[in-house]
C-alpha cells in the first residue's frame, strides 16, 4: 500500500468510526434500555441543562481535555476529533431516528447500538490517531497515580453512572449489556480493521482493547 493510499484508509477509519460511533449511541438513546456509562452522564446533564446530548457529549469532552494539560497528556488527531464529530454525529442521528415503540424495536435498537458502537471502536482505534478524551485521562491518572488501569477506569466509570443516573440518565439492562460485551467486540474489530503499515505489514493495536475503549 502506498503512503498516501495508506493515510487515506486511516483517516476514513478515523472518521467513519467516529461518526459510527455517534449514530451508535444514539441507537442506544433510541432503544430506552440503557446507556454506555459516559452517556448516562451526558443524558443527565442534557435532561438538566436543555441541550442537545450531543452538545454535552461535545462539551464535557472538551472539559475532559482540558485535565489532560495538568496530566502531560498529549492530544493526536483523533483526540481532537473525537470531541468534534461523535456528538455532532449522535444529534444527526437523533434528529432522523425516532424513540423504539416496541419491545421489538427497542431490542433491535439495543443489539444494533452495541454491536455498531464495537465495530466503531475499532475502526477509530485501529486508524492510530491518539486516544479520545476519556480515554486519555483515565492513562493519565493511572501514570500519575500508580493505580492500575483497570481500578481507574471502574472508579471513572462508577462515577460517571452515579452521577449520570442521579440528574436522570438512563441506566438498564442495556448498560449491563454493554459493559460485558464491548471489550469482546472491540477486540474482534481492532483485528478485522488492523491497518496494514506502509510497508505491508499489518499493525495490529496491542494490549487489552478495554484501556482504548472510546467512552462517548
Amino acid at each position: 500500500m502506498s503512503t498516501h493510499g495508506h493515510l487515506t484508509r486511516r483517516l476514513a477509519q478515523l472518521y467513519g468510526g467516529l461518526a459510527l460511533y455517534g449514530a451508535s449511541s444514539a441507537l442506544l438513546v433510541r432503544s430506552g434500555l440503557g446507556l454506555e456509562p459516559w452517556n448516562v452522564l451526558h443524558q443527565g446533564l442534557a435532561e438538566r441543562t436543555g441541550l442537545s446530548m450531543g452538545v454535552v457529549l461535545t462539551v464535557v469532552g472538551a472539559a475532559v481535555l482540558l485535565l489532560w494539560i495538568p496530566l502531560r497528556q498529549r492530544p493526536g488527531l483523533g483526540t481532537v476529533s473525537n470531541v468534534l464529530v461523535i456528538g455532532a454525529a449522535m444529534d444527526a442521528t437523533l434528529a432522523v431516528v425516532p424513540d423504539a415503540r416496541t419491545w421489538a424495536l427497542r431490542g433491535a435498537a439495543l443489539v444494533a447500538g452495541i454491536v455498531l458502537n464495537g465495530a466503531a471502536t475499532g475502526l477509530y482505534i485501529a486508524a492510530r490517531f491518539g486516544p479520545g478524551p476519556r480515554d486519555g485521562l483515565m492513562t493519565g491518572l493511572h501514570q500519575r497515580t500508580g493505580l492500575s488501569v483497570r481500578l481507574v477506569r471502574t472508579a471513572l466509570e462508577v462515577t460517571v453512572v452515579v452521577t449520570g443516573f442521579a440528574l436522570g440518565g438512563t441506566v438498564g439492562v442495556g448498560t449491563l449489556l454493554y459493559a460485558v460485551s464491548i471489550g469482546p467486540l472491540a477486540q474482534f474489530f481492532l483485528r478485522l480493521f488492523a491497518v496494514p503499515s506502509a510497508g505491508g505489514s499489518t499493525v495490529v493495536v496491542s494490549g487489552s482493547p478495554e484501556r482504548a475503549i472510546l467512552r462517548g
